[in-house]
């Protein structure tokens, strides 16, 4: 998990490393030299960065798109769940008191064990799946109920069953990383790219480190980007609580 705190000083170490890089390039080979190999060196940058474009491009659109379905499937686990709740008038009493309860409770405990277990990366039970099996447990004691009462209860099997798969899938989104051959690919090309960039041999050196600071700041910056949407329910940039604190005012005005 990277804090904001973090992330600055891992761009910040990026680029320092990519000056410090080409300080020492200009010193073991001096510019003139290296200008008679511009076009080779050229070359051989854009083929390395136009590969990198296009593994960055394709590694951030990525984990945006888990990003995204840990957002909607935390939505659609909360909707389940208000939905059980308003299922619950439809039960007799004694069910009907005890599965609200319940709704609630899983709320609670969503918003206060399980957010913050998963934000410190927690790979165990979450404590909302006790709560879950007493919502079974509950809807299983349903004897000799009307016809009225009976599809209640079908329909609460139904939206106890979506909200339970998708508590699950909640789970496995917030402990699901890149492998780590992907981070060896994005780092090293990384690497590469900027130690081609450095290489070039240009008649102002001011303008040069320009535009080596640039290219790696924006390299820098790709890499946190993933680094932290990598990890939905972790650091500065992560999936929010909201889902479920509206579904506890909805069923708090219920």
């Amino acid at each position: 998990m990277l804090t904001t705190w973090q992330d600055v000083v891992i761009v910040i170490l990026i680029v320092s490393c990519a000056l410090l890089f080409k300080l020492v390039i200009d010193r073991m080979w001096t510019r003139e030299h290296r200008r008679t190999h511009n076009d080779l060196i050229g070359w051989q940058l854009s083929i390395l960065g136009t590969t990198y474009a296009v593994i960055v491009g394709f590694m951030l659109y990525a984990v945006w798109n888990n990003f995204g379905l840990a957002e909607v499937n935390a939505d659609t686990e909360a909707n389940a769940l208000v939905n059980v709740y308003r299922l619950a008038d439809g039960l007799p009493a004694e069910q009907r008191d005890e599965l609200k309860g319940a709704a609630r409770a899983y709320a609670d405990v969503v918003l206060e064990k399980d957010w913050p277990a998963m934000a410190q990366g927690y790979t165990g039970r979450l404590a909302s799946h006790e709560v879950d099996q007493k919502m079974w447990r509950i809807l299983m004691t349903v004897k000799g109920a009307s016809g009225t009462e009976l599809t209640a209860e079908d329909h609460a099997l139904y939206e106890l069953s979506t909200m339970a798969e998708h508590r699950r899938l909640r789970q496995l989104q917030s402990v699901s990383r890149l492998p780590g051959v992907l981070w060896f690919v994005l780092v090293s090309g990384g690497a590469l790219s900027i130690m081609s960039s450095c290489m070039f041999g240009s008649e102002s050196s001011w303008l040069h480190g320009l535009q080596v600071f640039a290219f790696s700041l924006l390299v820098a910056l790709a890499l946190v980007a993933i680094a932290d949407i990598d990890r939905p329910y972790q650091g500065s940039v992560h999936v929010a609580d909201t889902p479920f604190r509206r579904a506890q005012l909805n069923m708090s005005d219920q």
